[in-house]
């Protein structure tokens, strides 16, 4: 069946243009009915980040769930992966978190999560998408059986306390200076406490959220603020969270980016030492860098394969018994304490790492050589020209002259109007130009 509402992450758009308050109150009825189970009292929790769209959505929202008879509990700003964790500790039927993650201010999103604080599989987004397109007057609430909103104290403070637990009591991170990048989003409050409370000299930018300014020139989609700041006050490391804070980028002392992959190398490596993995492997997904994946078999581990989205990586390690896992864009899921992707406890594993170490980020966190990769957007509304016989024949071409030495990905985005189009290999010149032709053939049949 095919999706009308639902991406890879969410329900995701242009604020008040896709993502409009009858959307939003349709989402909360739908959802709502279809977690509607016995006959307790049941609740909702909702989070969101600092979009100015956040207000409009989060009260749409509490209307559509209080309609079909559901108590909601509003968080105000806090990381996606804390709406997964306190959904499940708080005992409630459903979890929202409202954002669009990594995406700009005018873009928001619907993020749903069960009561185990798992996101929802594709089957039950289907019950709540047919649910969407139907006439649920009749389903409505008595008068007498409308549900109740309150806004709920201290969720931070929890967050903090669990995100610290996913670490040894013995660990300080005392004499390491650390810059925080929040994105102007969801945890410009959180991860800085945290870090303070466990020792750090922290030095914490993209903390001043306005509404308009999340994930603007900051965060761990535009590193050029953190990289300065580190060389600027000689910190140890600096660490990027997107608008949510369900993804991470690392920096270095020298002011050198450290993406998910070699993050998901320094954790496993990490873990396989301890004795903590509980397979030998990690989950990632197809854009991962084969250089992580050559990488890992020297150290006798396997690289398991997802499509693209943190949804996939997370149902390959639930059914096959991984606990690491994540994405190149910094997606990183260690399900020994999380539900989901979780920037901010994965930078901490990280830390960790340096801090045992005593030595410089730059030589810890480079495990590994990464591939030359190329990767470019086609701009479209779906993924129609991919069927386009040009489009199908410079995509065979192209894997033909890559052959063992390199990989060819195109796939339509999950979250944006683009196709895109990965290549890596041994050859920067060769992975560039097959790159480009299936670009250009592409472009051509848009």
């Amino acid at each position: 069946m095919e999706r009308r509402y639902f991406g890879t992450d969410g329900i995701r758009g242009r604020a008040n243009r896709v993502i409009t308050p009858e959307l939003a109150l349709k989402v909360g009825q739908a959802a709502g009915l279809t977690f509607r189970n016995g006959d307790h009292r049941h609740r909702v929790l909702i989070g969101k980040d600092t979009r100015l769209s956040g207000y409009m959505i989060e009260n749409a929202l509490v209307a559509g769930f209080t309609s079909v008879g559901m108590d909601v509990l509003l968080t105000g700003p806090i990381p996606t992966p804390a709406v997964g964790v306190l959904a499940r500790s708080m005992r409630a039927d459903l979890g929202v978190m409202i954002s669009a993650s990594h995406n700009p201010y005018d873009d928001n999103g619907i993020k749903l999560f069960g009561p185990d604080g798992y996101k929802l599989s594709d089957e039950v987004e289907l019950e709540i998408e047919a649910l969407l397109d139907a006439d649920l007057t009749k389903r409505l609430a008595k008068s007498s059986d409308l549900g109740r909103a309150r806004r709920i104290d201290g969720v931070q403070d929890r967050y903090i306390e669990f995100a610290k637990l996913t670490l040894p009591r013995a660990i300080s991170f005392e004499g390491l200076r650390v810059v925080i990048d929040c994105a102007n989003g969801a945890a410009y409050k959180v991860a800085p406490g945290a870090l303070w409370e466990m020792g750090a000299d922290v030095i914490a930018i993209g903390v001043e959220p306005n509404g308009f300014n999340i994930n603007k020139d900051c965060g761990s989609t535009d590193l050029a603020a953190l990289r300065n700041k580190v060389r600027e006050m000689r910190a140890d490391i600096g660490i990027a969270l997107d608008g949510d804070a369900d993804r991470v980028m690392i920096v270095d002392e020298r002011g050198q980016v450290v993406d998910g992959d070699q993050v998901l190398a320094v954790i496993a490596e990490s873990w396989k030492e301890d004795a903590r993995l509980q397979r030998p492997g990690v989950v990632a997904t197809v854009m991962s860098n084969l250089g992580l994946e050559r990488h890992l078999k020297t150290l006798g581990l396997d690289l398991v394969r997802t499509p693209v989205g943190d949804r996939y990586v997370l149902e390959r390690m639930r059914s096959d018994g991984y606990n690491v896992g994540g994405e190149s864009s910094g997606h990183i899921i260690l399900s020994d304490y999380t539900t989901t992707g979780d920037g901010f406890v994965a930078a901490l594993q990280v830390l960790s790492v340096v801090k045992r170490a005593g030595k410089p980020a730059s030589e810890i966190c480079r495990r590994f050589e990464p591939l030359p990769q190329v990767l470019k957007n086609v701009r479209c509304k779906n993924g129609a020209p991919l069927e386009n016989a040009a489009v199908r024949s410079a995509i065979a071409s192209a894997e033909r002259r890559l052959g063992r030495a390199g990989r060819l990905i195109v796939r339509p985005s999950g979250t944006e109007p683009v196709i895109r189009v990965m290549g890596e290999g041994d050859d920067p010149t060769l992975v560039e130009t097959v790159v480009d032709d299936v670009v250009e053939a592409l472009s051509a049949a848009v």
